[in-house]
């Protein structure tokens, strides 16, 4: 079941385990849609919830998924081991080095490196 946590004032909804895959730009809205309707600020999606060709980035999948989440201002963090996928891809080690420099799109190994990464973002943050 999904799960509405607060994190340092971010409201994160962690997906299941368990459900539909995220495989094209078209299943992003289901994603969205459940995040709206909860409210969410960043969406933790699991990374067994990723298609099997999402990460093939010359399928463009990827990008086109998380350019729809900035787009409607949703953070996304894929959570999870994908170690394996990145020992075999440069293409695919650089995507996720470049996507973790910024803001809106992180790939995380486990919850714990995510409320780090968020704490971090919360100690920057003009407010803070």
């Amino acid at each position: 079941m999904d799960q509405l946590i607060e994190i340092g004032g971010m409201r994160v909804l962690i997906f299941s385990q368990q459900g539909s895959l995220l495989q094209s730009a078209g299943d992003a809205n289901d994603f969205l849609s459940v995040a709206w309707s909860r409210q969410a600020d960043l969406l933790a999606i699991p990374a067994e919830r990723l298609g099997p060709e999402f990460l093939r980035l010359s399928t463009r999948v990827a990008g086109e998924v998380f350019q729809k989440f900035v787009t409607y201002r949703l953070r996304c963090a894929i959570v999870g081991d994908i170690s394996g996928l990145l020992e075999s891809s440069q293409s695919l080690r650089d995507f996720v080095g470049e996507t973790n420099r910024g803001d809106s799109v992180w790939f995380v190994a486990d919850m714990a490196e995510l409320k780090t990464k968020l704490a971090a973002v919360e100690a920057c943050s003009p407010e803070a």
